[in-house]
């Protein structure tokens, strides 16, 4: 028991710690999420990308297997999902929202902070791989989801060249294979707003946190909090086998996939009208009992 309390206090203990100063900040200030979530997202995590996957050892072949169990491992939750939830007779706008609460966890804010915390920065590069691929696929599926399989795929494509993270993997992968390297001035440049991703996603998440709204669904919470928190890392067991994924890569890969909701979740339950205020419920309830599974989570993995 000492053992899994230092875990909490050591990995997941300062996350939290730093999502409540941003959710004090905007208890107090009002500060709106958008004004940080773009400096996040536009600046600070496509810079802390490509610093991670240029600087680290890892070669593409690391980059593809982790982009295939990035890949592979949420569409099986989000096919799960849907048959589970279809089941059980939920229709329409919230099927929807219980696919995108299951499918789509926090990979940024939460999941490369725990990685750099607990298994450090090889994990937090094989994490970084991690998340691009789930920008992509929130920017593809999570929108055709979001939408009941109506969506637009030109303006998911759009959204898609409009996310610099996107662009940053692929400059990465281009640098890594011509054995490239940045001038000096804008690599020195590149890593000085790198340093400022994981700080400003952490306030963030608190700042999102404030603006989740509370509903009554607790049956269909329950069930969702249980299969995002608990059965999508089982999941995600034999999908790193079958990728050969072992050391830093398995511990990025099992822990990035028991991750609570992405906050994400919220903008496209918004936009596609997807019951917007369960999604927010989903994230909060998810994001708060996230430490009773991956503190363990964390022993298994050897942290």
């Amino acid at each position: 028991m000492a053992y899994l309390l230092s875990l909490f206090a050591n990995n997941i203990l300062p996350i939290l710690l730093a999502a409540g100063a941003g959710y004090l900040l905007t208890k107090y200030t009002q500060i709106h999420p958008r004004s940080i979530s773009q400096l996040a997202f536009k600046i600070f995590i496509p810079c802390l990308l490509f610093d991670l996957l240029t600087s680290s050892q890892l070669n593409n072949d690391d980059l593809w297997r982790m982009g295939g169990f990035a890949l592979l491992s949420m569409v099986i939750m989000a096919v799960i999902a849907w048959l589970v939830f279809k089941g059980l007779g939920y229709k329409e706008r919230m099927l929807s929202a219980l696919v995108l609460v299951t499918t789509f966890g926090n990979a940024g804010n939460y999941g490369l902070s725990l990685n750099r915390f607990a298994f450090g920065e090889t994990s937090l590069a094989y994490a970084s791989v991690y998340f691009s691929i789930s920008i992509i696929l929130i920017n593809t599926l999570g929108l055709i989801i979001a939408s009941l399989g109506t969506a637009n795929l030109r303006k998911g494509m759009l959204e898609l060249l409009r996310t610099p993270a996107v662009y940053a993997l692929v400059i990465a992968v281009i640098f890594n294979l011509g054995g490239w390297e940045l001038p000096m001035p804008i690599e020195r440049t590149v890593v000085t707003l790198s340093e400022a991703a994981i700080p400003t996603m952490l306030v963030l998440l608190g700042v999102q946190l404030y603006h989740s709204q509370a509903v009554d669904r607790k049956g269909a919470l329950n069930l969702a909090t249980g299969m995002k928190l608990g059965l999508a890392p089982l999941l995600a067991l034999p999908v790193a086998a079958l990728f050969g994924l072992n050391g830093a890569a398995f511990q990025a890969g099992i822990s990035s996939s028991a991750m609570p909701t992405a906050v994400l979740m919220g903008v496209l339950a918004t936009e596609f009208g997807a019951e917007p205020s369960f999604v927010t419920l989903a994230i909060t309830a998810t994001t708060l009992l996230s430490p009773l599974t991956l503190t363990p989570i964390l022993a298994l993995l050897g942290a």
